[in-house]
């Protein structure tokens, strides 16, 4: 069986040799081939889209391997939502996930059972989350203020990313071309005298 390994560590002062060392006894005791060693160095976990893991997902897409290997299942990632994001990625690609010093294997019946109970914990994370965010909300109203998005606080890069700022120097710039006031090229009663004296003269 193909497999991917995934190294990470936090700090640059790390080092993910400890890791490698580990998971490669790991695939040498099973027989599995290894097809490429995904490094991130000196990138936190809470970081959703890292270099190496995005390449990682990339191959999986791809289905360059079966199985992800992991030391822990925090070296994938810190935030319970985006590792249950990962497992259901996944999961539909028939692709496992094992982590050699929690003896998980996504593909087991323990496995599975683990990845039942991380989406309970994802789902109550959501609920606390969105209880929080009701609580806040209610309690700026009791107070006066304002509920919801502040004008102008749209995410800019994105904004920028589909043109928008663009577009709207376009738009300026013609709405200002049709307020400037035209040259005046009709000839009033004054301009003809002025120009009927010129002309006796």
């Amino acid at each position: 069986m193909k497999v991917a390994l995934y190294l990470r560590v936090s700090t640059l002062d790390q080092t993910t040799l400890n890791q490698e060392i580990e998971l490669r006894k790991y695939c040498d005791l099973n027989g599995y081939e290894i097809y490429d060693i995904y490094k991130d160095e000196g990138v936190s976990g809470a970081k959703t889209s890292r270099p190496e893991l995005d390449r990682m997902l990339q191959d999986m897409r791809n289905k360059c391997f079966s199985a992800i290997i992991v030391w822990k299942f925090d070296r994938l990632g810190r935030s319970t939502s985006h590792l249950l994001q990962v497992l259901e990625e996944l999961k539909n690609k028939n692709v496992s996930l094992i982590a050699t010093s929690q003896q998980i294997d996504t593909s087991t019946p323990q496995g599975k059972l683990f990845f039942t109970i991380l989406s309970g914990f994802a789902e109550l994370e959501r609920e606390m989350i969105r209880e929080r965010i009701k609580l806040g909300l209610e309690r700026r109203r009791k107070q006066g203020l304002s509920v919801g998005r502040q004008k102008g606080a749209r995410d800019k890069s994105k904004r920028k990313r589909l043109g928008y700022f663009q577009r709207e120097a376009r738009n300026k710039k013609a709405k200002f071309k049709q307020t400037t006031p035209q040259q005046n090229t009709k000839q009033t009663p004054i301009n003809l005298e002025l120009n009927s004296n010129s002309n006796k003269e």
